[in-house]
């Protein structure tokens, strides 16, 4: 059983009476909140807006997660490349699909899809930082070359999204310890840690050395002798 209709309607009238304080860096607004059968199992998708980034965000709920604690909770960032065509450059779209799959088989949880492409920098500079690993760079030295930090992302915006749902607390589905200490700080209860680790292919195994190596993903992946350089990494 999802979200109530009842409940549904509450927290619509909650964001629309919300009023963000002025000077505020960060702001979500639920706008709409409908069914989404899956393939995964029954969801229900809200629909948010950020006047903070000018984005809108969407949350793939299964079960009733309003004043729940300890639910289940993947923060993914937008991914076109992985996500929608199938880029075996990253993992976006196998821990994507694996998230969805378990989240679906659990009593409750949610999958947050946040609008921040190529680890933040957007869509054109995450193609540019392609061409730079396919020179051979690999993707935290691509994204430095562009001018970002190796990862430009922030999860405010994720903190206000549970909130919105008034989800309690959460146990985070991801590899990424930054991520855990980022939406901590926003304030938002961390009861655990699920690991969404996924075997590498080919195409992505130098860039998840990478992620493991520089950015310290927890992927367990320090027994896998067959890494090939990154050139073919991603910038997701």
């Amino acid at each position: 059983m999802g979200i109530s209709p009842a409940v549904v309607q509450q927290l619509l009238d909650e964001s629309l009476a919300h009023k963000c304080p002025d000077g505020s860096e960060v702001c979500v607004q639920v706008c709409a909140i409908a069914n989404l059968p899956t393939r995964f199992g029954d969801y229900q998708v809200a629909a948010f807006w950020s006047p903070s980034d000018g984005k809108e965000h969407a949350a793939f709920v299964h079960g009733d997660v309003v004043d729940a604690e300890e639910v289940p909770v993947r923060l993914h960032s937008e991914c076109l490349t992985g996500d929608a065509i199938g880029s075996l450059r990253c993992d976006c779209r196998d821990q994507l699909l694996e998230s969805l799959e378990r989240i679906g088989k659990m009593d409750r949880g949610i999958v947050l899809y946040l609008r921040q492409e190529g680890r933040g920098i957007g869509f054109v500079n995450k193609i540019k930082a392609y061409q730079l690993q396919d020179a051979g760079y690999d993707t935290v030295q691509a994204n430095e070359l562009l001018g970002f930090r190796a990862d430009e992302r922030d999860y405010a915006i994720a903190a206000h999204m549970l909130w919105a749902l008034r989800v309690k607390s959460i146990r985070i589905m991801t590899n990424n310890p930054d991520k855990v200490k980022d939406l901590a700080e926003h304030g938002v209860k961390i009861v655990g840690r699920i690991p969404v680790v996924v075997p590498p292919n080919d195409h992505d195994r130098a860039y998840m050395q990478t992620k493991q190596a520089k950015l310290g993903h927890l992927l367990g992946l320090e027994q896998d002798d067959d890494w090939r350089g990154d050139s073919e990494a991603s910038a997701k």
